[in-house]
């Protein structure tokens, strides 16, 4: 947190453009922002953590060759992890080149630079991609060649792209762009990869940026929270003048979702309520780049709800959290994860949800139905594809998708084009479900009349499961989804679930803050120069604090206040100061919080 300066030394523009005077200066290191001294590496930071290379030495096993920039701090828990999670299990057998990603958690304590002013940029992000403070995600390109010259018979080697980000088509689009060729050239290489990535714009959602990376240049839009669900603008794709190859991202985070849920093609909507309920789910598949795209395909399904949840889209038996998420003294934890050792079907039989993948073709054939199988048929990694559970659906199954999508495979349509008929069909059945919540939780927000600028702000109505389950009579489901089922039953279970927990604890603090925006608009609007001058010193000293802190907290809390309002207010105070008695003015001026 930075530190609070003097108020009357304030940016004028408020909280808002202080960020953007920050990000800016990151933008342009040589424009007028440049007095907020940037560290070297400080836009590097805004994407990436470190580059790590995870190399197989036969003494030690895996081991982390190279850190770069070297001054990265990593802790030995978050090197072991990340040794572990860049290789796959010896029994996947991946040859060649493998691409995955995973994620761990950080190591608590770690102060940030600069990049905390980014923070700013957060706030425009759809709350499913914001960043969560305490993981990372590693993005793994790792090849594996048969090289006689070496005692092992094989060059085994890593390189690992750690990042806060779940940007998974950017850092995916960038590893293919650059491994290939930094396995033929070394450290320099990785140096000069850096370097560029130093250049890159910050992640600006909602601008198109242009990212340059060793000769080429990747076109992307990071989305906002403005964009309306379902919707992608595309980057267009225009020639260079400068002859420099240019590649348009049409996503920064989405998986092939018709790909990954091919297999299970006809639980979609089984699979749907599950990952909604929070419900543990563990994804058996034969590689890690089947299981990260899988569990990365599953967190995405409820969006444009946030998955609360932990999930982990490669998960080993050498994890920090291996025994906390296998112990059988307790019920499975609510966690999705991607494994690939056969030894998990067996530590995990206890889990109650199991899905089980094959290898992941591009379908040719129409997918065969498939029943939903009992776990005790589950005996090891080898045991048929399909969904492992003894879970009953509260809705009804949706004919209609499975025959679109069947269709499409029929009439070869692409792959691509059945990712958006399926990516929609999941959005419109979670705007569906969550809209009533919508509804009924904004109906908890006190009217604009009880705010007064003399008492706090009113808090908020509390939630009543009872009365919001009489509003799904005439304003449920049924308004925009004709599935049947029962809707009740599904709302009851969401209630208990880590999902609804986060969604509901994110509208809570949304409301709060418009409370004490409208609260601070409110202020704005008295004569408080008149006010003062009807009350004593005392009284008016007091005032003028808490106006100060008030400007503060909207600074800290980044309150939805027009950049008007905060000036009007700074205003305000000023003239307050200036009618006091000379010795409290040096004070007050000098005061910047209590």
């Amino acid at each position: 947190r930075r530190s609070a300066m003097p108020l009357r030394e304030r940016s004028p523009g408020g909280p808002v453009e202080a960020g953007q005077d920050a990000v800016a200066a990151l933008a342009e290191p040589d424009g007028p922002n440049r007095c907020l001294s940037l560290l070297p590496w400080d836009r590097f930071s805004a994407w990436l953590h470190c580059v790590c290379v995870v190399g197989f030495d036969l003494e030690l096993g895996q081991a982390v060759e190279v850190i770069y920039p070297p001054h990265s701090k990593l802790s030995d828990k978050e090197k072991t992890n990340i040794c572990y999670l860049s290789f796959p299990d010896s029994n996947s057998g991946c040859l060649g080149d493998t691409q995955f990603c995973f994620r761990f958690r950080r190591s608590p304590g770690r102060k940030v630079s600069l990049c905390c002013f980014l923070d700013q940029l957060d706030r425009d992000l759809p709350v499913y991609l914001k960043k969560d403070p305490a993981y990372y995600y590693g993005y793994v390109y790792f090849r594996q060649v048969r090289d006689k010259s070496l005692k092992r018979g094989y060059f085994q080697k890593s390189l690992v792209l750690i990042s806060k980000l779940p940007y998974v088509h950017l850092f995916r689009t960038m590893l293919k762009q650059i491994a290939p060729e930094y396995f033929e050239k070394s450290e320099a290489f990785l140096e000069a990869v850096c370097s560029d990535v130093d250049r890159w714009p910050p992640p600006i959602p909602g601008k198109i940026l242009h990212l340059p990376i060793m000769g080429i240049i990747m076109k992307l839009r990071i989305p906002t929270y403005r964009d309306k669900p379902g919707t992608t603008p595309i980057v267009q794709n225009i020639h260079q003048a400068d002859a420099q190859i240019s590649v348009a991202l049409p996503t920064v985070h989405e998986v092939d979702l018709f790909r990954c849920f091919c297999p299970v093609f006809f639980h979609i909507q089984m699979l749907w309520e599950l990952v909604l309920l929070g419900e543990p789910l563990v994804v058996m598949a034969p590689s890690p780049s089947e299981s990260s795209e899988t569990v990365l395909a599953l967190v995405s399904c409820i969006s444009p709800l946030k998955y609360c949840s932990d999930f982990r889209p490669y998960f080993t038996i050498h994890d920090s959290e291996f025994k906390e998420y296998t112990t059988r003294t307790q019920a499975p934890p609510s966690v999705i994860l991607g494994v690939t050792n056969p030894f998990f079907a067996k530590t995990l039989q206890h889990w109650p949800h199991i899905i089980r993948i094959g290898d992941i073709k591009l379908p040719g054939d129409v997918p065969k139905q498939v029943k939903v199988k009992k776990l005790k048929n589950l005996k090891t990694l080898d045991s048929k594809p399909g969904v492992y559970t003894s879970y009953k659906p509260y809705l009804n199954k949706d004919e209609e998708i499975v025959k679109q999508l069947q269709k499409g495979v029929q009439q070869k349509r692409p792959t691509e084009a059945q990712s958006v008929i399926l990516r929609r069909y999941f959005l419109e059945l979670t705007e569906s479900f969550i809209i009533p919540l919508e509804r009924y939780v904004a109906s908890l927000m006190p009217l604009q009349k009880c705010i007064s600028p003399w008492k706090s702000p009113p808090q908020l109505r509390q939630f009543s499961q009872d009365d919001f389950m009489k509003t799904l009579e005439k304003a449920g489901p049924q308004l925009t989804s004709g599935l049947k089922g029962d809707w009740i039953g599904l709302y009851r279970h969401f209630l208990k679930s880590p999902n609804f927990d986060g969604w509901f604890r994110s509208r809570q603090k949304e409301m709060t803050q418009k409370l004490e925006a409208l609260h601070l608009e409110a202020l704005c609007n008295e004569n408080l120069v008149f006010w003062s001058q009807k009350h004593t010193e005392v009284e008016t000293v007091d005032l003028v604090l808490k106006l100060k802190n008030k400007l503060l907290q909207a600074d800290r809390e980044q309150l939805p206040v027009k950049t008007d309002t905060l000036k009007k207010l700074q205003t305000h105070i000023n003239d307050i100061i200036l009618a006091l008695p000379d010795d409290l003015q040096d004070i007050l001026l000098k005061t910047g919080t209590t």
